[in-house]
């Protein structure tokens, strides 16, 4: 039986591109290429890749990516992009909790979750952490956004969650604060007109959790930021106001 993730990314390539969240690419990409000062030796893995939007900007600019997820449909759509792109990356088919590339990369990008938050224990989180950090060479650098914690403690998350959707609609919201796990179900139309129904849960993150996690793994820097999507910058400090988390993080 699939997991409501996988469900939900089946079929959803191009309705997941017209979403209001997937629209910061273009400021997103600078602020990497800003991280990693523009080197174009530094390798990237982009995990939970989706559907290449990233991956596919960067090459454009001249890096070596490579993209990684779990959803055909979402590679489908990402090798159609990068061919009209005229980009070359390699797109690899893998769950974020079974890879190793055994420090190939100079950085690696999580970006809107890619996976991240999104699995059914704690453990299978930190595994997806663990394997990013696993993939990293000495002196690489990890960026990652993940939902915020702080956020529904004092805020409406139903309000953030159906804001600006596309081709979905979240009902039933509940937020258990010694979880830290938001349940909603989610109403989604996907690329072929079909409605789907999906009992989900999502693992919110408080930024000392994230600092535990990564110093455990090995980095010995990490920073912690609000995330606002097409506006990340070492700007924003964590705070309710802000839905997700962005975090630097080098080894």
């Amino acid at each position: 039986m699939k997991q409501w993730y996988e469900e939900l990314f089946t079929d959803y390539a191009r309705t997941y591109d017209q979403e209001l969240f997937t629209q910061g690419t273009l400021q997103e990409v600078g602020f990497i290429e800003k991280e990693i000062r523009k080197n174009k030796r530094v390798r990237i893995l982009d995990v939970g890749c989706g559907t290449g939007r990233h991956a596919i900007e960067l090459a454009r600019r001249g890096y070596d990516v490579t993209g990684l997820d779990l959803s055909p449909s979402q590679l489908d759509r990402a090798r159609e992009k990068a061919g009209a792109a005229g980009v070359k990356i390699r797109f690899v088919r893998k769950d974020a909790r079974d890879f190793d590339f055994q420090g190939r990369f100079g950085l690696v990008i999580m970006l809107c979750e890619g996976g991240f938050a999104l699995m059914e224990t704690d453990e299978m989180n930190y595994l997806i952490l663990e394997n990013c950090a696993k993939s990293l060479r000495k002196g690489g650098k990890f960026i990652f956004s993940t939902l915020n914690a702080l956020y529904p403690l004092v805020s409406s998350l139903k309000k953030i969650l159906n804001e600006g959707a596309v081709g979905t609609r979240t009902s039933g919201i509940t937020f258990d604060i010694a979880t830290l796990r938001e349940r909603s179900v989610l109403e989604v139309k996907d690329d072929n007109g079909k409605t789907k129904v999906l009992r989900c849960s999502e693992r919110f993150y408080m930024p000392s959790e994230l600092t535990w996690m990564l110093s455990t793994l090995g980095f010995r820097k990490v920073e912690i930021f609000g995330g606002t999507v097409g506006k990340i910058s070492r700007k924003a400090r964590p705070s309710p106001k802000e839905f997700e988390l962005l975090v630097v993080a080098e080894k």
